[in-house]
């Protein structure tokens, strides 16, 4: 077996190194319980890849989601998102029995609401009867667990307890005492909520169980895990609640600036995402071990890290917390270079692919090479007409992760429907391949991607399948109705796959 962690396979990607993958969010996959989880599924899904030459599974940030159940916006960057456990696993750990899961649900689309209802439902039906068998061997895992885990656990056990005392109220709304920390205070809601925080405890050792069980059965298949670490965290989350001091804040815990970036081609007035920005020289004066602590929790259960938007290590947009668009806001210094020499020291190597999309400078671009880090190149952007074009597949570098869309994207056949006619000869033209209907379109970017000189070359699995604008995961800045795509499990038997193994096997990328 290949170990995981062998600079052959993980980034920055060796001379010659040649592979592929697919990304697709945990949830996405088909289960018997409304959302794609830690289950069997996922060994199947992992089987496909392996028989299909993939090498790589990229997935989306895996916390627990607040509002709007972005895992971009998760509430701890450390905990996992409790409803993506196993039920039929907890059935075989004998803490459920088949008849505590029977519900009908979608099979194309989560219903967020529903299948947080159920799954908080069963999750607690386990942990009664855990308490109650007291089963000898996982109670000392457990206990372990909680042992290991304390430096964030503690926090954010409590954290999701008082969320529930409250009715879901954003942290700064609590009492004046709780929210501001004061250690009496503290200690008076961990004594009242006792049951409720070993409960949340309990929840993560189930996830972590299952995730480890996930991440193990991969490494012996060859599958390499990517997972996602965004850059920022939500202002309501237990990250900000428990380290006000690493965040821009007022003397209230209030954001004092807040994360974006400027206008630019797609938007006039910019993008205001809204996160508290970090206090760098917080960071710094600890030898930026949060976020070192964040990276090392995540690569418990993956193999490498897609790093979300890197260019806000070099500079980012600050933008006052009580502006309505981010035009007016300012570029301020990140840790750059001093950042990564530390978090190397710790992890003993740099496992990142960087997301350097949008509008990036120089300083971002020499940030990223002097770490040899592989940036991401998209081969939807590459039909500007323009030869110096970053995102055409001959202006590669081979230490690069090339795909045909991201999460963010229209499908590729979406996006070749909704281009105008001259856009879509010009692009015929670039790829030198006669024009083709637009059901040919996302499998000419999937060669176009997979026979570029990129070491690793990734597909969405909505593309990989030809699917439309129904099967689309997220548009940016809007609010509603992301996240939610699902793969129905009769796409998981479709002709593409075995069509994948066939390029993945003529362009080089099939594992030695």
């Amino acid at each position: 077996m290949t170990d995981s962690h062998s600079p052959q396979t993980i980034p920055p990607f060796p001379d010659g190194y040649r592979a592929a993958g697919i990304l697709m969010h945990l949830t996405s996959l088909p289960s018997p319980y409304g959302i794609g989880d830690f289950g069997p599924s996922a060994i199947d899904w992992i089987d496909l890849l392996h028989e299909t030459g993939q090498s790589w599974w990229q997935m989306l940030p895996l916390g627990p989601t607040g509002d709007g159940n972005s895992p971009y916006l998760p509430l701890s960057s450390f905990a996992m998102n409790e409803v993506l456990v196993s039920p039929q696993w907890l059935i075989e750990d004998g803490l459920l029995s088949p008849g505590d899961c029977e519900v009908d649900w979608p099979t194309d689309h989560v219903d967020f609401d529903g299948v947080n209802a159920f799954k908080h439902r069963i999750l607690n039906l386990a942990w009664d009867r855990f308490d109650q068998d007291q089963p000898a061997e996982m109670l000392i895992e457990f206990r372990a667990f909680c042992q290991a885990e304390a430096h964030w656990l503690e926090d954010y056990s409590l954290f999701r307890a008082l969320k529930i005392r409250f009715d879901g109220a954003y942290y700064l709304d609590w009492p004046a005492e709780i929210a501001e920390r004061q250690p009496d205070a503290l200690a008076k809601a961990r004594r009242e909520l006792s049951e409720l925080v070993e409960k949340y405890r309990f929840f993560q050792f189930l996830i972590y169980r299952q995730g480890m069980r996930v991440r193990n059965y991969a490494q012996a298949k060859g599958v390499h895990l990517i997972g996602d670490v965004p850059i920022y965290v939500a202002a309501d989350s237990s990250d900000v609640w428990a380290n006000p001091s690493l965040f821009s804040l007022d003397e209230h815990k209030r954001p004092t600036f807040v994360a974006g970036v400027p206008p630019d081609y797609f938007s006039a007035v910019g993008q205001l995402w809204g996160n508290p920005v970090y206090n760098w020289e917080a960071h710094r004066e600890t030898g930026y071990r949060w976020f070192i602590e964040r990276f090392q929790s995540c690569l418990k259960y993956v193999d490498a890290i897609r790093l979300d938007h890197f260019r806000g290590f070099a500079a980012a947009w600050n933008v006052p917390a009580d502006a309505t668009t981010a035009e007016n806001g300012t570029w301020v210094t990140g840790p750059g270079a001093e950042f990564f020499e530390a978090t190397k020291a710790k992890l003993g190597g740099l496992p990142f692919i960087v997301e350097d999309l949008g509008t990036i400078t120089e300083d971002v671009y020499q940030l990223r090479d002097q770490f040899h880090l592989p940036g991401t190149r998209v081969i939807q952007f590459a039909f500007d007409g323009h030869e110096d074009n970053p995102y055409l597949p001959e202006n590669f570098v081979a230490n690069t992760t090339v795909y045909t869309g991201t999460h963010d994207n229209a499908t590729t056949r979406q996006w070749y429907e909704e281009l105008p006619e001259d856009v879509r000869e010009g692009i015929w033209k670039t790829l030198n391949l006669p024009q083709q209907s637009e059901g040919e379109a996302a499998w000419a970017l999937l060669r176009t991607a997979w026979t570029s000189k990129a070491a690793l070359a990734i597909a969405p699995l909505q593309d990989v399948l030809n699917l439309d604008q129904e099967s689309r995961m997220n548009v940016p800045g809007q609010a509603d109705d992301n996240w939610k795509w699902r793969c129905p499990p009769e796409l998981l038997t479709s002709p593409s796959f075995p069509a994948l193994a066939d390029l993945t096997r003529e362009s080089g990328r099939w594992p030695a």
